[in-house]
């Protein structure tokens, strides 16, 4: 249904899809006169005492563009991505009005009781947006504002919801946080597949490079060099912030868990020779001389309960965040007054 409704907006926002295939400007007047007629009061949809209008979607989506664009490899595939983005914003915004409104009910029925948000939060979160995005300036701030049509207790309106909205959407999310252990067994034995490991190494690497047109005997000499104090008791880490010539030096050559599948054969072939704390053999390529240092390693296979627990305790509980979220949510559409355009 909203994909249908909102079918004029993608067209408001094609001149998207024009740069990303470097068509003429022009080809997006055609597409801004046919959303005029489509909406003709620029109007998406109306959430309770709440009007959605193009304007705001598109101005959620513009920031996006840009990212869609580079992801996207051809034309189809851009406009079913903005038309899948702009369903979401709009959801979004319909969701957000009706969680305010969640909010705004009277606590146990009494009109006297309402849950509020303190001022001095609102207050605070303007003056760190004018700090961040406007650079500490008012008057670039009110500029932004009349630019939007609205006045200062218009966006402090505005700020209120946000703060509202994430702070319903963050008490959903603590109410799902328990996972059963019986749940993680469970869920561990039907997926164990998805808990295969490759070997993988924590790789630590000192690298000589070729400024000056160095042969390998030359390259050679400078390893072993290093190699002896290694051999003395220095820490690799430390020799790598002495020695390597490459971008990692200053993190003591800390290349991070690697696997085998992610290096070059002349590597891995290495690598994974080695155990745990061992150095390699001067390992020689056109780009320079490398020591490749073992500082743990993972073999392959189906990783135990125990490796992976907090993983799978992670999964379950997005997934019943998500479901618990999604039911919160079709609730509180059912019972909301929601017109798409």
């Amino acid at each position: 249904m909203i994909h249908r409704r909102v079918a004029a907006i993608s067209l408001s926002l094609f001149f998207a899809s024009c740069l990303f295939l470097r068509a003429q400007d022009k080809a997006s007047a055609p597409a801004r006169d046919r959303l005029d007629l489509r909406f003709a009061d620029g109007i998406a949809a109306i959430v309770e005492d709440k009007i959605i209008t193009v304007d705001d979607i598109r101005r959620d989506i513009t920031p996006l563009l840009q990212t869609l664009q580079q992801t996207a490899r051809n034309e189809k595939e851009f406009n079913e991505k903005l038309e899948a983005l702009e369903d979401d914003v709009i959801q979004n915004r319909i969701d957000r009005v009706l969680i305010v409104k969640e909010f705004n009910k009277p606590v146990d029925g009494d009109e006297k009781k309402k849950k509020q948000v303190p001022a001095s939060i609102i207050d605070n979160q303007i003056a760190d947006i004018e700090i961040t995005q406007f650079d500490g300036d008012r008057s670039k701030f009110l500029a932004y504002l009349r630019s939007r049509g609205m006045t200062v207790r218009d966006y402090r309106k505005e700020q209120e919801e946000d703060i509202i909205y994430n702070y319903m959407r963050q008490q959903q999310h603590k109410s799902q946080s328990f996972v059963s252990p019986v749940k993680v067994e469970t869920y561990y034995k039907e997926n164990k597949d998805r808990f295969y490991q490759e070997d993988s190494a924590l790789l630590r690497v000192i690298q000589f490079t070729r400024p000056g047109g160095e042969t390998d005997a030359q390259l050679e000499g400078k390893a072993q060099a290093v190699l002896a104090k290694f051999h003395s008791g220095d820490s690799f880490a430390e020799l790598a912030r002495q020695f390597s010539q490459d971008t990692r030096r200053n993190k003591g050559g800390d290349w991070g868990w690697t696997k085998r599948s992610d290096m070059r054969k002349e590597f891995s072939d290495v690598l994974f020779n080695l155990k745990k704390g061992e150095v390699s053999h001067p390992v020689f390529t056109p780009e320079g001389c490398f020591l490749l240092y073992v500082e743990d390693r993972k073999f392959a296979g189906i990783q135990t309960l125990e490796e992976v627990r907090d993983d799978v305790e992670r999964i379950l509980a997005q997934q019943m965040t998500r479901q618990s979220q999604e039911r919160w949510l079709e609730r509180l559409r059912r019972n909301g007054y929601i017109k798409l355009f």
